[in-house]
Protein backbone atom coordinates (compact mmCIF):
# COMPACT_ATOMS: atom_id res chain seq x y z
CA UNK A 1 0.00 0.00 0.00
CA UNK A 2 1.11 3.58 -0.69
CA UNK A 3 -1.71 5.95 -0.15
CA UNK A 4 -3.02 6.43 3.18
CA UNK A 5 -6.04 9.03 4.17
CA UNK A 6 -5.32 12.04 6.29
CA UNK A 7 -8.40 11.76 8.67
CA UNK A 8 -7.08 15.27 11.06
CA UNK A 9 -4.43 17.94 10.38
CA UNK A 10 -3.85 18.90 14.41
CA UNK A 11 -2.02 21.78 15.47
CA UNK A 12 -1.54 23.12 18.90
CA UNK A 13 0.01 26.50 21.00
CA UNK A 14 2.01 25.98 24.05
CA UNK A 15 -0.19 26.42 27.63
CA UNK A 16 0.80 25.86 31.29
CA UNK A 17 1.12 22.20 31.57
CA UNK A 18 3.00 21.46 34.83
CA UNK A 19 3.64 24.16 37.06
CA UNK A 20 5.88 26.49 34.88
CA UNK A 21 6.34 24.46 32.35
CA UNK A 22 4.75 25.36 28.97
CA UNK A 23 3.75 22.05 26.44
CA UNK A 24 1.88 22.03 22.75
CA UNK A 25 1.41 18.47 23.13
CA UNK A 26 -2.32 18.58 22.99
CA UNK A 27 -2.71 19.41 19.18
CA UNK A 28 -6.51 19.83 18.00
CA UNK A 29 -7.85 19.21 14.54
CA UNK A 30 -8.01 21.92 12.03
CA UNK A 31 -10.63 22.51 9.60
CA UNK A 32 -9.67 23.51 6.12
CA UNK A 33 -6.13 23.95 4.46
CA UNK A 34 -3.47 24.56 6.63
CA UNK A 35 0.03 25.48 4.95
CA UNK A 36 2.96 23.24 5.00
CA UNK A 37 5.93 25.24 5.61
CA UNK A 38 9.68 24.46 6.25
CA UNK A 39 9.39 24.99 10.07
CA UNK A 40 5.98 22.70 10.63
CA UNK A 41 2.44 23.64 10.01
CA UNK A 42 1.44 26.98 10.07
CA UNK A 43 0.30 28.00 12.89
CA UNK A 44 1.70 25.44 15.10
CA UNK A 45 3.71 26.16 18.34
CA UNK A 46 5.85 23.48 19.89
CA UNK A 47 6.91 24.84 23.91
CA UNK A 48 10.86 23.45 23.76
CA UNK A 49 12.42 23.65 20.87
CA UNK A 50 15.41 22.27 21.93
CA UNK A 51 13.60 18.70 21.04
CA UNK A 52 10.34 19.30 18.89
CA UNK A 53 9.84 21.50 16.10
CA UNK A 54 12.85 23.00 13.58
CA UNK A 55 13.34 21.95 10.26
CA UNK A 56 14.24 18.30 11.10
CA UNK A 57 11.54 17.91 12.88
CA UNK A 58 8.99 19.94 11.22
CA UNK A 59 5.85 17.69 11.17
CA UNK A 60 4.86 14.50 13.65
CA UNK A 61 3.31 11.35 13.28
CA UNK A 62 1.59 9.22 15.77
CA UNK A 63 -0.26 6.26 14.53
CA UNK A 64 -3.54 6.39 15.25
CA UNK A 65 -3.69 2.45 15.64
CA UNK A 66 -1.69 2.62 18.53
CA UNK A 67 -4.36 4.45 20.60
CA UNK A 68 -5.79 1.27 20.74
CA UNK A 69 -3.39 -0.50 22.31
CA UNK A 70 -2.91 2.38 24.77
CA UNK A 71 -6.25 1.68 25.78
CA UNK A 72 -5.21 -2.05 26.67
CA UNK A 73 -2.33 -0.38 28.36
CA UNK A 74 -3.21 2.15 31.02
CA UNK A 75 -7.07 1.94 30.35
CA UNK A 76 -9.32 4.89 28.52
CA UNK A 77 -8.47 8.14 28.78
CA UNK A 78 -10.20 11.55 26.99
CA UNK A 79 -6.84 12.12 24.99
CA UNK A 80 -7.30 9.00 23.27
CA UNK A 81 -10.12 10.08 21.73
CA UNK A 82 -8.22 12.83 19.96
CA UNK A 83 -6.27 12.68 17.02
CA UNK A 84 -3.65 14.84 18.27
CA UNK A 85 -3.46 13.31 21.59
CA UNK A 86 0.05 12.25 21.44
CA UNK A 87 1.18 15.74 19.95
CA UNK A 88 0.73 14.28 16.73
CA UNK A 89 0.31 17.13 13.80
CA UNK A 90 -1.32 14.51 11.31
CA UNK A 91 -3.53 11.70 11.92
CA UNK A 92 -3.80 8.58 10.01
CA UNK A 93 -4.46 4.80 10.69
CA UNK A 94 -2.96 1.51 8.64
CA UNK A 95 0.92 3.20 9.23
CA UNK A 96 3.26 1.87 11.79
CA UNK A 97 6.77 2.13 12.63
CA UNK A 98 7.80 -1.38 11.08
CA UNK A 99 6.27 0.01 7.69
CA UNK A 100 8.37 2.98 6.71
CA UNK A 101 12.08 3.79 6.46
CA UNK A 102 14.29 7.16 7.34
CA UNK A 103 14.07 9.20 4.40
CA UNK A 104 11.02 7.65 2.60
CA UNK A 105 9.26 10.91 0.91
CA UNK A 106 5.33 11.17 0.72
CA UNK A 107 3.28 13.31 -0.92
CA UNK A 108 1.21 15.30 1.98
CA UNK A 109 -1.56 17.08 -0.35
CA UNK A 110 0.74 19.04 -2.12
CA UNK A 111 3.88 19.31 0.14
CA UNK A 112 6.71 16.81 -0.46
CA UNK A 113 7.61 15.46 2.91
CA UNK A 114 10.46 13.05 4.49
CA UNK A 115 10.70 11.00 7.03
CA UNK A 116 13.78 12.23 9.55
CA UNK A 117 13.61 10.36 12.59
CA UNK A 118 11.98 8.34 15.25
CA UNK A 119 10.21 10.37 18.12
CA UNK A 120 11.83 9.85 21.37
CA UNK A 121 9.25 9.82 24.03
CA UNK A 122 9.88 12.31 27.23
CA UNK A 123 7.71 12.78 30.37
CA UNK A 124 5.53 15.32 29.39
CA UNK A 125 3.59 12.11 27.87
CA UNK A 126 2.87 10.39 31.03
CA UNK A 127 1.94 14.14 32.54
CA UNK A 128 -0.47 14.31 29.69
CA UNK A 129 -2.12 11.10 30.50
CA UNK A 130 -1.77 11.01 34.28
CA UNK A 131 0.41 7.52 34.21
CA UNK A 132 3.44 6.62 35.07
CA UNK A 133 5.72 4.26 33.05
CA UNK A 134 4.38 5.07 29.56
CA UNK A 135 8.23 6.19 28.47
CA UNK A 136 9.22 2.66 29.42
CA UNK A 137 6.62 1.05 27.55
CA UNK A 138 7.03 3.24 24.70
CA UNK A 139 10.75 2.15 24.59
CA UNK A 140 10.03 -1.72 24.91
CA UNK A 141 7.09 -1.52 22.17
CA UNK A 142 8.66 0.79 19.69
CA UNK A 143 5.29 2.90 19.94
CA UNK A 144 7.22 5.95 19.03
CA UNK A 145 6.05 7.92 15.60
CA UNK A 146 8.20 9.73 14.10
CA UNK A 147 9.00 13.20 12.68
CA UNK A 148 9.21 14.73 8.79
CA UNK A 149 11.30 17.37 7.44
CA UNK A 150 9.52 19.35 4.84
CA UNK A 151 11.14 19.42 1.19
CA UNK A 152 8.83 21.64 -0.74
CA UNK A 153 5.87 23.72 1.23
CA UNK A 154 2.49 23.27 0.41
CA UNK A 155 -0.84 22.88 1.97
CA UNK A 156 -3.00 19.96 3.78
CA UNK A 157 -6.37 19.19 4.54
CA UNK A 158 -7.88 16.40 6.26
CA UNK A 159 -9.51 13.95 3.63
CA UNK A 160 -6.08 14.56 1.72
CA UNK A 161 -3.81 11.51 0.48
CA UNK A 162 -0.34 10.61 2.12
CA UNK A 163 1.09 8.77 -0.62
CA UNK A 164 4.27 7.45 -0.61
CA UNK A 165 6.55 9.00 -3.68
CA UNK A 166 10.10 7.39 -3.00
CA UNK A 167 11.59 4.90 -0.52
CA UNK A 168 14.64 5.82 1.57
CA UNK A 169 17.10 3.46 3.72
CA UNK A 170 14.97 0.47 3.44
CA UNK A 171 17.05 -1.33 5.83
CA UNK A 172 16.47 1.29 8.56
CA UNK A 173 12.86 1.49 9.18
CA UNK A 174 11.88 3.55 11.77
CA UNK A 175 11.19 1.03 14.37
CA UNK A 176 15.02 -0.45 13.60
CA UNK A 177 16.21 2.81 14.52
CA UNK A 178 14.29 3.42 17.07
CA UNK A 179 15.48 0.29 18.89
CA UNK A 180 18.74 0.37 17.70
CA UNK A 181 19.79 4.67 19.16
CA UNK A 182 17.08 5.48 21.40
CA UNK A 183 16.55 1.75 22.43
CA UNK A 184 20.64 1.47 22.30
CA UNK A 185 20.01 -2.38 20.66
CA UNK A 186 22.82 -1.99 18.15
CA UNK A 187 25.92 -3.29 17.47
CA UNK A 188 29.05 -0.93 16.93
CA UNK A 189 28.23 -1.62 13.48
CA UNK A 190 24.94 -0.50 13.06
CA UNK A 191 26.03 2.81 14.64
CA UNK A 192 28.40 3.32 12.62
CA UNK A 193 25.96 3.12 9.54
CA UNK A 194 23.50 5.30 11.18
CA UNK A 195 26.10 7.98 11.63
CA UNK A 196 26.37 7.94 8.22
CA UNK A 197 22.91 7.41 7.23
CA UNK A 198 22.99 11.29 5.60
CA UNK A 199 18.91 11.44 6.05
CA UNK A 200 18.57 10.85 9.69
CA UNK A 201 18.88 13.64 11.75
CA UNK A 202 22.66 15.40 12.80
CA UNK A 203 21.17 15.06 16.23
CA UNK A 204 20.64 11.37 15.93
CA UNK A 205 23.68 10.95 13.80
CA UNK A 206 25.77 12.56 16.44
CA UNK A 207 24.27 9.99 19.23
CA UNK A 208 25.46 7.15 16.54
CA UNK A 209 28.70 8.13 16.43
CA UNK A 210 29.44 8.70 19.37
CA UNK A 211 28.45 4.75 20.11
CA UNK A 212 29.73 3.22 16.93
CA UNK A 213 33.20 2.26 19.03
Amino acid sequence: MSHWTIEAVCTGTARPFNGAELSAIAKRPREGAVQVLSEGLAPDEQADRRVHGGPEMALHLYPLDHHAWWREVIGDHPALEEPGGFGSNLAVSGLTEDMVHIGDRFRLGTALIEISQPRQPCWKIEHRFSHKGMVARIIESGCCGWYFRVIEEGEVAAGDSLERMALGATEWSVARVFHAIIGGKATPAEFAELAALATLTPRLREKAAARRG
